[in-house]
Order: structure tokens, then sequence, then C-alpha cells
């Protein structure tokens, strides 16, 4: 194996882990106001699978990254909606 493809392992088995647990540690009653907070994380996210994808060899690094960049998008942008959804409910409504 090449060292790339280690690298590019482990740093998917870590982020995978980590963001399990930081999800995983949210009581379910702060999970909708701390969206917003994910959000600039998933955005972290996205630049490093960018980085990791940008290679033009089609290797297993770049599909990882590839999958990392759709994944995290993914979860932006449903963050960004849920998020809005929930101030939607706080804004008076109009008569």
């Amino acid at each position: 194996m090449t060292d790339g493809l280690i690298m590019g392992l482990v740093v998917f088995t870590l982020a995978t882990f980590i963001g399990f647990e930081v999800i995983n540690k949210i009581p379910p009653t702060l999970h909708t106001p701390l969206m917003s907070g994910s959000n600039a994380i998933s955005g972290i996210a996205i630049v490093g699978a960018l980085l990791v994808a940008g290679d033009r060899n089609w290797q297993l690094t770049t599909i990882l990254g590839l999958i990392g960049v759709v994944l995290a998008t993914i979860n932006v942008v449903g963050g960004f909606l849920v998020t809005d959804r929930m101030l939607q409910m706080f804004k008076k409504k109009e008569v």
C-alpha cells in the first residue's frame, strides 16, 4: 500500500470516530440550536475532503474524499434548512 492511501484511510477513520463522538455527546434538546455551529465544522470537513479529492488520479483516497465532500455538503445544507425552520417558529406572524 502506498503512504497516501494509508494516510487517507487513517484520516477518514479518525474523522468518522470524532464526528460520531461529537454528535453523540449533544443532548437532544440542544441539537437544533447547535446545528449552526456544526455547519462550520462541516464546512471545514468540506475543505479537507476537497484537498483529498483534488488529486487527478482516481484512487481510493480520491473516492473517499469525494464521498466526504458529498456527505459534508448534505450536512451543511440540511443544517441550514433545519436552523431556518427553527428560526421561522420564533417570528411573529403577520396579520
